[in-house]
């Protein structure tokens, strides 16, 4: 988690009145290109994270989550949480429950249809152009989610945003930020498992199949 998502149409920004557009992305998987927010830019971005300091472009090492607990201790995440945080905004990700007819795929998103994710980026100079990479940084689940994941992205509320981007300040590794817990109601419905194969990109898979869920805030 999270390992496949969609970023489509226009989100809200900064003070939730200004938009920004994104290029559409369906039924993303990890390696592929996402938009990514740093700064005041929107960029794209792959989804694994190359570190500036590796040989050169590889998946032996599952790069596209950061762990919340090993920010700090993570050779490939240190030098990013401390100055190199950005935010991939997801209008919605997929994630699998076991049921015993098969794992069935779940699309996940809330009222506006964007969440912000915290990420952590690099770049790296290879032979041709610098790649620029991102991962999005995950905690334990919130108790509600749990029966679908243990793990689910770090989501960034209104007054976490700013602070989340601003990398003239460091953030400490037990920040509140990082606390397994839902910071707004979150929509869960059920999807055609034909989502399961990334190179579906239809959005019409996005569709619901099923009755919508729908998982209360906490405090």
């Amino acid at each position: 988690m999270c390992g496949r998502l969609n970023q489509t149409g226009e989100i809200k920004w900064r003070d939730f009145v200004t938009s920004i557009r994104l290029k559409p992305v369906c039924n993303a998987a990890p390696t592929e290109i996402l938009s990514l927010i740093r700064g005041d830019r929107v960029e794209p971005a792959r989804w694994w994270l190359v570190p500036s300091w590796a040989k050169e472009i590889s998946t032996k090492y599952s790069m596209f989550n950061a762990r919340s607990e090993n920010l700090t201790s993570s050779k490939a995440f240190r030098v990013p949480f401390q100055r190199q945080r950005g935010i991939v905004p997801i209008s919605s990700f997929i994630e699998w429950r076991g049921q015993k007819s098969g794992k069935q795929p779940w699309l996940v998103t809330n009222e506006q249809h964007c969440f912000y994710a915290a990420a952590l980026w690099d770049v790296w100079n290879g032979d041709d152009l610098p790649l620029l990479s991102c991962t999005i940084v995950t905690t334990e689940a919130a108790q509600p989610f749990t029966p679908w994941h243990h793990r689910m992205p770090v989501m960034l509320g209104e007054g976490e945003v700013e602070r989340w981007l601003d990398n003239t300040v460091q953030i400490p590794a037990n920040d509140p930020v990082f606390r397994p817990q839902l910071k707004e109601p979150w929509h869960l419905s059920p999807l055609d498992k034909a989502v399961g194969n990334s190179r579906q990109k239809s959005p019409e898979l996005m569709n619901p199949i099923g009755e919508i869920l729908t998982l209360s805030c906490q405090v």
